[in-house]
């Protein structure tokens, strides 16, 4: 029996380097969720409305949080459990991750604003310029009709 039998340092260095892998796996798997960097950065749109629809769907970070969440839990685990020999790395990877994740969110919700206030300044500004051809057009009318009123109080004192 003695050769079927683990002593508990060996079982708790084989959770511990599962557990590293459990953290690296869901890391990995995060990064995989992650937005491609072209997807953000070029665009086929008619439009600033089409831009921006299609910059807030390519800013979507997907199940990364997701798996960044599973990471954490995992590297926590392991952390209070004093598993790891060196887990500076495994913490800034997590930490790093969080933060663009956070950043990708954030824009997202930025970019989702300016899908609603893009198209109301548009209308505005129509509606602006509507009123403005209008005024113009009312004042040319007023302009000409003023012209053709002295036109026709100068004929008439001539004819007198």
């Amino acid at each position: 029996m003695s050769q079927a039998t683990f002593d508990d340092d060996d079982l708790f260095g084989e959770a511990a380097a599962e557990t590293r892998e459990e953290v690296e796996t869901h890391l990995e798997a995060a990064r995989d969720e992650l937005p491609d960097p072209e997807a953000v950065w070029e665009t086929e749109a008619e439009n600033v409305l089409g831009v921006l629809n299609g910059l807030k769907s390519a800013m979507d970070a997907g199940d990364a949080a997701d798996h960044l969440r599973q990471a954490r839990k995992a590297f926590v685990l392991g952390e209070r459990a004093d598993a790891f020999e060196d887990a500076d790395d495994l913490e800034a990877a997590i930490d790093d991750l969080a933060e663009l994740i956070e950043d990708l969110e954030s824009a997202a919700a930025d970019v989702g604003d300016l899908t609603g206030t893009v198209p109301a300044i548009r209308g505005t500004l129509q509606d602006a310029h509507e009123a403005a051809d209008s005024g113009d057009g009312a004042e040319a009318e007023d302009t000409e009709e003023g012209s053709e009123t002295d036109a026709d109080a100068e004929t008439e004192a001539e004819a007198e």
